[in-house]
């Protein structure tokens, strides 16, 4: 039954997938099409096409390498000096740059002059290649939305687990207490696992991220703690200690390996599931939007701990990379899983939800031969011909992109090589979940 829930996990993770591939191309194909920009092409996936069919004057269909997608547009660059293709000379960056330019005109009709991408305006241009990735945006807040306010967020909550019987820095065993250890404030108090902390200090508690903070800036203090026991509600008063515990960033993630004094009252949370309200939301995910900036700046720095987990097998970082594939075996880890059938559902939407950030963050990078690259390539045409109206000059015309296709090559085969590198982690040393 465990392998049947894994492959039905990775089965819904790739209809997932295609689905957002599929939904970012409609983005750009929308627009084009309202444009007025000749589109013949659709297509979901790389590679050989498994399936397609025409409709008016745009192939639709799928392709078998289901890990990306494009729409073919006329005229993507404008034309060389001969007025189309320049002439091929013996320079391979040349050469590049001819051969980009000869597949934007390889489907050229009769009256394909005026719907060539390239001739409408700057503006136009921006909408175009926005689209897709925006796509990806309006999907991953949907998704994150239905998880979070609908199925609710796995978090720890203001319960209590279970009491330290003494104060033990973070990072040392809890199992049992040195003889020269001090009594935990919880267990001297009194608090006991089951107990709900209702109010702390006077104030109300509403989570236990609060709470956490209350207990930290409280060290050396006398508080009373209101907990909720058998239905009843029962005044604690601890005097809070100080502890070595674990370091958090500003946006409540801890940080490995970091650790601070702080106060201490030594007890261990439940988890719980957490409906947000649409304020708490919206924060939630602008703290992921947040962290999803960060871990994209940070990716170069994480090469030698893909390349460690490969050749000498070390654990992956919770924050490690990965790729379609990784998770895709996360998707069917997560189906496989003794929870409940809700949680493996929200899981899966979360996880579709952070591709899709993911998705349209990436494809913002201002470089070819990602959508943001065009989208700076319109900017910049856009702002140089109206610097030349201010300074009463001759309109320098489109700004030819197809000059840039050397630097998209290395960018491409960068991206292609850190891709590889992470399928191949993904396949020999994958990141686990339990």
């Amino acid at each position: 039954m465990t392998a049947v829930m894994w492959l039905i996990g990775l089965a819904v993770f790739a209809v997932g997938l295609l689905f957002s591939i599929a939904w970012h191309e409609l983005g750009h194909l929308s627009w084009a099409k309202i444009f007025g920009i000749r589109v013949p092409q659709y297509m979901v996936g790389f590679g050989p096409t498994l399936w397609s069919r025409k409709k008016g004057e745009t192939e639709y269909g799928f392709k078998a390498i289901p890990f990306g997608g494009y729409i073919r547009m006329i005229g993507m660059f404008p034309p060389g000096a001969d007025g189309r293709i320049t002439q091929r000379s013996s320079s391979p960056w040349r050469s590049m740059i001819e051969d980009a330019r000869e597949a934007s005109y390889e489907e050229l009709q009769d009256g394909d002059e005026t719907r060539l991408f390239y001739t409408r305006k700057p503006w136009k241009r921006v909408i175009v290649m926005f689209a897709g990735p925006f796509m990806n945006l309006i999907l991953a807040f949907v998704l994150f939305l239905t998880v979070m306010m609908g199925f609710g967020v796995g978090m720890s909550v203001p319960t209590v687990q279970s009491v330290s019987q003494c104060v033990v820095p973070a990072g040392r065993p809890t199992d049992s207490c040195p003889a020269d250890a001090k009594a935990s404030p919880a267990a001297a108090a009194g608090l006991r696992g089951g107990d709900t902390i209702v109010s702390f200090n006077g104030e109300r508690i509403h989570d236990y991220a609060q709470l956490q903070a209350d207990i930290r800036k409280s060290a050396g203090l006398t508080v009373p703690v209101v907990v909720r026991r058998d239905g009843q509600e029962v005044t604690l008063t601890p005097t809070i200690g100080t502890n070595l515990v674990q370091k958090y960033d500003a946006n409540d993630v801890p940080l490995k390996g970091q650790t601070v004094q702080a106060g201490f009252l030594g007890f261990a949370p439940a988890y719980g599931v957490v409906h947000l309200g649409f304020g708490e939301s919206l924060d939630r995910m602008y703290t992921n939007a947040e962290t999803g900036i960060k871990s994209l700046v940070a990716l170069p720095g994480k090469i030698p701990g893909l390349w460690n987990s490969i050749v000498d097998g070390a654990p992956r970082d919770v924050d490690s990379p990965i790729g379609m594939v990784g998770a895709a075996r996360i998707g069917g880890d997560v189906f496989s899983l003794e929870i409940p059938a809700t949680q493996r559902i929200a899981f899966m939407i979360n996880l579709l939800a952070g591709i899709n950030l993911s998705l349209f963050l990436f494809n913002m990078l201002p470089l070819l031969p990602l959508d943001g690259g065009h989208i700076a390539g319109a900017l910049w045409e856009s702002a140089r011909r109206r610097a030349a109206r201010l300074m009463k000059r001759a309109d320098p015309g489109p700004f030819d992109v197809a000059k840039l296709m050397p630097v998209a090559y290395v960018v491409a085969s960068i991206f292609i090589g850190f891709t590889l590198l992470v399928l191949v982690a993904d396949l020999v040393n994958p990141v686990k979940i339990s």
